[in-house]
């Protein structure tokens, strides 16, 4: 009887089974599509740099190491003293220094000359920029040299005269073809001459002319004003 006690309160102090609770899923300290994006950033920046020393080796082959910037005219040529444009059409404006220095506009007609407009134009003389040079055998017909477009006369302060002729654009629309002095062609950057030739259309006058009156007109006089009127006999008929 006892041992039946015994086993009976053993069974009944056993402790009931755990049952362990489900676990929850750690979720990924980046998402997919953060992670996506992240790489699409990371290869974008690479493109980005890529492109960017493409270019720089390009550029660099375009402009060999050393090369210098050429002007048609440079500091030796010293100070501008006159600027004469004839245009293939229009009329030839030209400016000049007085004795005094300053700038007076001698064509089309005499006049005073804004003084800032004009030195510009002989500043932006001496920045014409040779993009290109062309050979001194090349055939000058072929460049618009028959008939150019301006003829620019410039004469320096020691009374050194050079003469440029403007030809064609070129095909890339970037520059003029242009002679120095009827020998030595080249390409010369576009808005330079652009710059200068403007004085044919838009001289540097300091106030604008006024046009002088027309003369008064007459009126014709007939040959009959002032003469007495014939008298017209009647013959009468038979």
């Amino acid at each position: 009887m006892a041992r039946k006690a015994t086993s009976k309160t053993s069974s009944q102090k056993k402790s009931p089974a755990i049952v362990p609770a489900p676990s929850t899923p750690k979720k990924p300290a980046f998402r997919a599509g953060t992670l996506i994006a992240v790489l699409l950033l990371l290869a974008l920046s690479l493109f980005v740099i890529y492109l960017n020393r493409e270019k720089k080796n390009k550029e660099a082959e375009a402009t060999p190491a050393g090369e210098v910037t050429t002007f048609v005219f440079n500091e030796s040529d010293g100070i501008v003293n006159s600027i004469e444009i004839s245009p293939a059409l229009g009329e030839t404006v030209k400016v000049a220094r007085d004795e005094k220095n300053i700038w007076v506009l001698k064509l089309p007609i005499k006049a005073e000359a804004d003084q800032g407009w004009s030195e510009a134009a002989a500043s932006q003389i001496s920045a014409l920029l040779v993009t290109s040079p062309i050979p001194a055998d090349a055939d000058p017909s072929i460049f618009g040299f028959d008939s150019p477009k301006f003829i620019i006369t410039i004469v320096f302060a020691d009374g050194k005269t050079h003469t440029l002729e403007v030809g064609d654009t070129t095909p890339s629309q970037n520059g003029y073809y242009v002679r120095l002095d009827k020998s030595k062609m080249m390409i010369v950057d576009l808005n330079g001459i652009d710059s200068l030739t403007q004085l044919a259309s838009f001289p540097p006058y300091l106030n604008t002319p006024t046009p002088s009156p027309l003369p008064p007109t007459e009126t014709p006089v007939s040959p009959t004003d002032g003469a007495p009127t014939p008298e017209i006999s009647v013959t009468p008929a038979p």
